[in-house]
């Protein structure tokens, strides 16, 4: 069992992505308007979906998940934390996004898979393969649900920028915020955060943040991502 901000709580199912700093750091990332409409694409567990419900009172969340006990997983952490009118898991390939979903949302937000598919990965579970999740996909499927001036809110790896961008692009999503993450001061980049707007103008903003100083003692952002 996890624990939340907020007093939420969250129990994984096999082959799910653990709580990471990944998915906090995403969620302290992503800024929501007042009673956002927000579509998790890959949503796994619900792990993302209960983070930005206890920072946000007033969001709604959905995700999209393809493992069907990913999705019962999240449906049982979702009536466990009593979120049953805020928040929503579909069992589904976020690809083929449900009817009625075209143009609805204000914000897409998503920790996709890393490893690259193929036949040596067919081992890793599916949760941390981009067979079913590239970042093509991924931009098409955001593109579609978001209005327009909506926002996508994604973690990844620092070598994926330069793709990360140009598949936004393409998909009429324009780069606005890009934050650099080290664990330590002075270290390598260790993640990117993107968020993208939904025909926005060019102009982009960034950033850089690291988890620990060069003593090694947690900084102001540590503690804000973490509520220390």
């Amino acid at each position: 069992m996890e624990y939340l901000p907020g007093g939420l709580t969250l129990q994984l199912c096999d082959g799910a992505f653990p709580l990471s700093t990944d998915s906090m750091v995403l969620a302290h990332f992503v800024k929501l308007r007042r009673n956002a409409d927000v579509l998790d694409l890959g949503s796994g567990c619900g792990t993302l979906g209960l983070a930005l419900c206890a920072k946000d009172s007033t969001c709604h969340v959905t995700g999209l998940e393809i493992s069907e006990s990913a999705h019962l997983a999240a449906l049982e952490n979702i009536r466990r934390n009593s979120l049953e009118a805020r928040m929503e898991s579909i069992c589904t390939d976020l690809r083929n996004l449900p009817e009625g979903f075209a143009g609805r949302f204000h914000c897409c937000v998503s920790n996709p898979p890393y490893f690259s598919g193929g036949p040596a990965s067919m081992s890793t579970p599916i949760a941390r393969r981009d067979d079913l999740c590239a970042p093509g996909d991924l931009f098409q499927s955001a593109s579609r649900a978001l209005q327009f001036g909506g926002d996508f809110y994604l973690v990844h790896k620092p070598e994926k920028l330069a793709q990360l961008i140009s598949c936004g692009a393409a998909w009429g999503l324009e780069a606005k915020q890009l934050m650099l993450l080290r664990h330590k001061e002075g270290g390598p980049i260790t993640l990117i955060l993107l968020q993208l707007r939904k025909g926005g103008k060019p102009g982009l903003q960034l950033h850089e943040r690291w988890l620990f100083d060069s003593r090694g003692e947690p900084t102001d952002y540590f503690r804000e991502v973490y509520h220390i």
